[in-house]
């Protein structure tokens, strides 16, 4: 099979991971659209198993969770107007533990906005601490029995917050301006958590920082995911590279060195060899296979 040199097949996954589209990418490299697809879903899938192996017995102590929205082929008001709906079409949710000192991406979920993902999520971010935790989330209710069944209630210090928003006077020429925050509750849920550390910002800006550096989570365009698989696996390449390849501006190191999971800065030439490692121990049909809607990393 031709390849690309893997200097260019670096390049094409790093533009992914700065907010370019595929199809830009594609211009940009002077490939075809569908070079860049396939380096998408080998690094995806790659990077989706790499994750589930390497960032384990992480030692935090302050961990904020938090779902960024998007969707696939069409929102979900659309979606349920149709008679046939594919699977994986309409909104998705990305669910994310982010650990507040190192800034690392503990886990991170695909699915829906429900109990049964938000149980899924929890375990899976429970199975990659090592020690208690204190946990911050907002006040969406399926966490309440999500943590409590992962953790157990002796088991974590979990407090909510909760945030109030007012309506703006000037809201219809702000259309797409956030709505005005009039006021924060802290609630303790489990254990004793230290309530001035009770927060979600770092997690919600870490969202922020998802959403301006993947083109398919950009509001108000055409460049939303067509297919789930895709999104999936963009997700999966995306927090490879935030973890061990982006050097945190603050940290000035990146979130797994500073976690002390590698003693290095990676780079996606090292990504790409993963993949080919990868590539290498799949039958040939595995390669770009479907993944569960609603699969745990």
């Amino acid at each position: 099979m031709n390849r690309l040199p893997v200097a260019k097949r670096a390049q094409i996954l790093s533009l992914l991971c700065e907010g370019s589209s595929m199809r830009s990418v594609s211009r940009i490299i002077d490939c075809s659209i569908n070079t860049v697809a396939r380096e998408l879903v080998v690094a995806g899938e790659a990077c989706a198993e790499f994750h589930d192996l390497t960032v384990r017995g992480v030692k935090s102590v302050r961990v904020q969770c938090d779902e960024i929205w998007s969707f696939v082929a069409m929102k979900e008001k659309a979606a349920k107007m149709k008679k046939h709906r594919a699977a994986g079409v309409g909104d998705v949710w990305t669910w994310t533990g982010l650990d507040a000192d190192t800034k690392l991406v503990i886990a991170w979920r695909i699915g829906d906005r429900g109990a049964e993902d938000a149980f899924e999520f929890m375990l899976d971010l429970a199975s990659r601490l090592d020690g208690r935790v204190q946990m911050t989330t907002d006040g969406h209710k399926a966490y309440l029995s999500a943590i409590g069944g992962a953790f157990g209630s002796q088991g974590i210090d979990y407090a909510q917050l909760v945030k109030t928003y007012g309506k703006d006077p000037k809201e219809d020429e702000r259309r797409y301006s956030p709505a005005i925050c009039t006021g924060i509750e802290k609630t303790r849920i489990y254990g004793n958590p230290d309530i001035k550390h009770v927060s979600t910002s770092y997690v919600e800006r870490s969202n922020l920082t998802m959403r301006m550096h993947m083109r398919r989570f950009t509001r108000l365009t055409n460049a939303f995911s067509k297919k789930f698989e895709n999104h999936y696996h963009m997700v999966a390449l995306y927090t490879a590279w935030y973890n061990f390849c982006r050097v945190h501006k603050t940290l000035r190191v990146t979130p797994t060195m500073e976690a002390k999971l590698t003693d290095h800065i990676w780079t996606m030439e090292d990504f790409v060899g993963i993949a080919d490692e990868w590539e290498a121990r799949q039958p040939h049909e595995k390669v770009g296979r479907k993944p569960k809607a609603a699969e745990s990393n």
